[in-house]
């Protein structure tokens, strides 16, 4: 190849090759657990911040989200939630045997993982596979600087009646323009995803941040107010593309990411 040619070549072969990285979509996985004392949260709480996360970060997985909800009753049950980002599914695949490697890990781990079978430290682990929006690949970790306790982390899931009308909702989000609505007003999303394993399929999850309960009400009205809202809700395209949504409120612990 001609000098004069070589280098612009090796930039294009750069700006394709970084423009394809940005735009690999991230998986999640949304573990839950389900806690039936608050002695089995602390023993949770103790076996994520001390063992688990520092074991993720080692391994360059890194912004793991835990949350716990904001009220505790029937609707809210004592759970913990821990939202894992990696590149691909294969991560998870093999994240376990990694784990097991770690002999640190498995020494901090050791109480959690060996609890007595009559004082186990969670009832049961719940557990959602995910795979990020197109408009939004990777995950945002929450810009807001407010203390923990009053944050609103709000959980979404968009439940369809069929398949087709899950793949509608999904483009609404996307070619639709409401994700970009969303940044738009503010909303601070944490991940949209796709869910790809999980309980109430088919369905989408979403997460997004506000300082306190104010702010959450005043972004949602500003939402439920926006002419492009509604003009996108009145499309005939997007009819019907939801018959269940589920809301639920978290904040970020201590040892949280974000």
């Amino acid at each position: 190849m001609h000098k004069a040619l070589y280098l612009p070549f090796l930039l294009f072969l750069f700006t394709v090759s970084t423009w394809g990285q940005a735009q690999q979509r991230e998986y999640y996985q949304l573990k839950t657990y389900l806690l039936d004392t608050e002695e089995q949260e602390k023993s949770t709480d103790k076996y994520l911040s001390e063992a688990l996360l520092p074991a993720l970060k080692k391994l360059n997985i890194k912004k793991v989200g835990v949350f716990k909800p904001r009220t505790i009753d029937s609707l809210n049950p004592r759970s913990i939630k821990v939202l894992i980002p990696m590149k691909g599914i294969s991560e998870l695949e093999t994240l376990e045997a990694k784990l097991q490697k770690d002999k640190v890990y498995m020494a901090s781990a050791k109480d959690f993982l060996d609890a007595p079978y009559k004082n186990p430290p969670f009832s049961r682990v719940e557990s959602v596979l995910l795979k990020a929006f197109v408009d939004m690949p990777k995950m945002k970790p929450s810009p807001l600087s407010g203390p923990r306790k009053d944050r609103i982390y709000e959980l979404r899931s968009y439940e369809s009646a069929t398949e087709a009308k899950y793949i509608n909702k999904v483009e609404m989000f996307n070619k639709g323009g409401e994700v970009t609505l969303f940044d738009n007003l503010g909303f601070n999303a944490v991940f949209y995803g796709e869910v790809l394993s999980g309980a109430n399929m088919p369905n989408l999850m979403y997460m997004t941040t506000f300082e306190n309960q104010a702010s959450r009400d005043a972004h949602w009205k500003s939402f439920s107010d926006s002419p492009v809202w509604n003009k996108l809700k009145a499309d005939p395209r997007y009819q019907n593309n939801v018959s269940k949504n589920v809301t639920r409120f978290f904040y970020p612990t201590e040892y949280s990411d974000y």
